[in-house]
């Protein structure tokens, strides 16, 4: 979208169907959109509610993409997921319900490969600082602290 053209609401709602369709969106980011097309906020309020009566527009159905999506390409944890998610304005009930996208065996599988992974990439000859690189990698992408510690100690002794 060209950011210096006007657009009139009926155009806006079009652009914004497009944007969309093309990818799940959050309330958050098709506000900064209309906004960056500079739309008064009663337009952009008319927009939303258009995308949302239309289904153009569903925070359930973007929680639940946002966490497959970030999990299988990122391999992001539940802390992650929950505070990226936050980021975006959602609401804690949509959150739970992305987050029961995570498959309880998948999860773990993934946490292991993940964690050896990392462990085999890390060149550090102390084990305390090759713990804490490990630990951190994981913790960084969102994995809970027990699960971290536990497999830290199992893989560095």
């Amino acid at each position: 979208m060209d950011t210096h053209k006007t657009y009139t609401v009926e155009e806006a709602k079009r652009a914004l169907e497009h944007y969309c369709a093309y990818q799940e969106r959050c309330h958050k980011e098709v506000q900064e959109k209309l906004r960056s097309i500079r739309m008064i906020p009663e337009a952009i309020d008319e927009v939303i509610v258009h995308l949302l009566n239309h289904n153009f527009l569903n925070e359930e159905r973007f929680a639940k993409a946002y966490v497959r999506g970030k999990f299988k390409f990122k391999n992001w944890g539940r802390n992650r997921l929950t505070m990226e998610l936050k980021r975006r304005q959602i609401s804690r009930f949509n959150i739970q319900t992305g987050l029961k996208e995570l498959d309880a065996l998948d999860y773990y599988g993934v946490f292991d490969a993940l964690a050896e992974r990392k462990y085999n990439t890390i060149q550090e000859s102390n084990k305390y600082k090759k713990k804490k690189k490990l630990a951190d990698y994981l913790l960084y992408r969102g994995w809970e602290s027990p699960m971290v510690y536990e497999k830290v100690n199992e893989l560095i002794k």
